[in-house]
């Protein structure tokens, strides 16, 4: 439309284009950080007379960035980017583009850490989608004894799930999101099946990062030309940025991980006019006399409801969490401007990236501790001028190809009992030794942490039924938490609009819902945060895993065997008027310091 250059540059891209736009450098460049780093580390010579006249730096979905590792990265890169074309005195606008921005008003300083520039906000005005939106129960029956030969066994929560998708997504272009890789599969396979077995053509079709780039591709293509019904059974990576066109449905399967993941996810329905639609569709176990106090709560139900109440009436996404102090990204971009330059001074490095960068955080003392560890383990060498340059050990990360990336997956431990490989888990959650895990549908006791062999170690470990829904991994806001303990605390979960309630639940999740606050109010929750059940605890924060995780580390370090499922701290052989004793002891101690924990 612009008749400009535009050259796509990452790992994937045809190196013709890379070329041409190096003799002629113009237009527009779609750059990931990774790319960037590789440039500046290896051309910086070609960089700084190709960016010269550099206009504008755009950053989509600017929400993905702030807080994390990558975004540290990113803003890091583009104050280095401004030093070496000598704009830092002059420097080049940025824009960040977002639909789910948490806090507005710390955007500018995420955006441009040293303030040197003034920042607009600029809304769109035709952002306001019509938006319809189910949430719709599904109950899993227990069978507790193998089937007699003959015997009817009753269909289970995902074939349900599957027959209901298969109906409502035929003939049409849907995303269902289903959280984990395992899921994805299943729910894709069975789906697959259903079309063999109903002999019409596949629709369905999975899609997340460990499949082959040429499958993800072919399948995006699919749904761009929307000349095939296509639905696509995905994790996260058709959240953002990925151009799918229309599609008719956002399905969400098991509860989101975040209000700001939900709406990324709704925003793929109700493009081009039409009404954004999201079905939520919400399994939850049959209760017996073994059930765990989370799935007899319905958390799994209540922690959607509340993230689909913040979403449509609050209008209320997670605020990027900016406090933390990235010393690994830090690390990180020590080797990587010290590869840069060949050679550089220790308070160049301080001003380049903490005092006018976006490690504003860390202090004069902070660095010199980082540069004197650097040095201790070969990363860096200081010469006789002064100078600091790569060490023996920052040579080789730097010259692998790795190098160019910060962010990285979740690491997978191999998890063992006694000689046999129970399989592999990927660590994106706090796991101390004693603490119970949930895997394989069984509870485990951690009784061994090797985290050089990534090995844990577990037992069989004594106690209930383990909660279908552990609520572990990616963390849950206070926010969201509050909001759950209101919806039980009213008996009321419906959205407001106008004067109306509106009821936006079928008849099982509304049944699934009196069941969870029946026992809700039984157990006095609103007002009680510690209960006796058996001969174990249970301490209920109703407040995000940053606070539930740093209370199971110092309960922990008082000699209790503490673990966290749902936001939920479960003591095992406890008394409940000793834990909430040691739980206010807290209060008057000084507070651990964060090595400690």
């Amino acid at each position: 439309m612009l008749d400009m250059q535009l050259t796509p540059w990452h790992g994937d891209s045809a190196q013709s284009k890379k070329k041409a736009a190096r003799k002629s450098p113009s237009g527009i460049l779609l750059i990931t950080p990774e790319s960037l780093e590789s440039l500046l580390v290896r051309d910086s010579g070609w960089v700084r007379q190709a960016f010269g006249s550099l206009q504008y730096i755009v950053i989509d979905e600017f929400h993905a960035f702030i807080g994390t590792e990558r975004g540290q990265h990113l803003l890091s890169l583009l104050n280095r980017l401004e030093h070496l074309i000598g704009r830092h005195g002059n420097p080049v606008p940025r824009v960040a583009l977002s639909a789910t921005l948490g806090d507005l008003e710390s955007v500018p300083a995420s955006l441009r850490p040293d303030k040197t520039m003034q920042c607009a906000t600029i809304f769109s005005a035709r952002s306001e989608a019509v938006v319809k939106v189910v949430v719709k129960g599904y109950l899993d029956p227990v069978v507790l004894d193998s089937p007699k030969p003959g015997e009817n066994i009753p269909n289970n929560a995902e074939d349900e799930i599957c027959q209901e998708l298969y109906r409502i997504c035929r003939d049409g272009s849907h995303l269902i999101f289903a959280n984990s890789r395992k899921r994805t599969e299943s729910l894709a396979a069975k789906l697959s099946d259903l079309c063999e077995s109903q002999v019409v053509p596949n629709e369905f079709f999975p899609h997340h990062g460990s499949l082959a780039k040429e499958a993800r591709e072919s399948l995006e293509a699919r749904l761009q030309k929307e000349t095939l019904p296509t639905t696509v059974v995905c994790t996260m990576t058709l959240e953002l940025g990925i151009d799918i066109g229309k599609v008719n449905s956002v399905v969400q399967v098991t509860a989101p991980h975040s209000v700001s993941s939900l709406r990324q996810r709704l925003g793929r329905s109700g493009r081009r006019g039409g009404p954004a639609i999201l079905r939520m569709l919400i399994a939850e176990d049959e209760l017996h006399a073994n059930s765990s106090l989370i799935d007899k709560l319905r958390m799994e139900l209540l922690q959607s409801l509340a993230m689909t109440r913040l979403l449509i009436a609050g209008k209320w996404f997670e605020p990027a969490d900016a406090e933390q102090f990235h010393f690994s990204t830090l690390l990180h971009q020590v080797l990587a401007v010290t590869a840069q330059w060949g050679g550089v001074r220790a308070d160049q490095l301080y001003r380049t990236l903490c005092q006018t960068g976006p490690f504003q955080q860390v202090t004069v003392d902070h660095f010199k501790q980082l540069l004197t560890h650097m040095g201790q383990e070969e990363l860096l060498t200081q010469l006789s001028s002064g100078e600091l340059v790569l060490g023996l050990q920052g040579e080789k990360l730097v010259s692998h190809y790795t190098f160019y990336a910060v962010f990285k997956t979740p690491e997978e431990f191999r998890v063992v009992a006694g000689p046999k490989t129970l399989g592999t888990l990927p660590v994106d959650t706090m796991i101390l030794v004693n603490q119970h895990i949930i895997f394989g549908g069984k509870r485990w006791k951690v009784i061994d942490i090797d985290a050089d062999k990534k090995v844990i170690a577990v037992e069989r470990a004594k106690g209930g039924q383990p909660p279908k829904f552990g609520g572990a991994g990616m963390g849950i806001h206070d926010v969201v938490r509050q909001e759950m303990l209101s919806i039980y605390r009213d008996g009321d979960y419906r959205i407001s609009v106008g004067a109306n309630k509106v009821d936006f639940l079928d008849d099982t999740a509304r049944n699934l819902f009196a069941e969870g606050q029946g026992l809700f109010n039984q157990l006095n929750l609103g007002s009680e945060s510690v209960l006796q059940q058996g001969e174990n605890v249970c301490v209920f924060p109703w407040l995000g895993d940053k606070v539930v995780n740093t209370l199971v580390a110092m309960l922990t370090r008082m000699g209790y065997q503490a673990s966290a499922f749902a936001g939920v701290i479960e003591i095992e052989k406890a008394d409940a008027k000793k834990v909430g004793d040691s739980l206010f002891s807290l209060l008057d101690d000084e507070p651990p310091l964060a090595v400690e924990l």
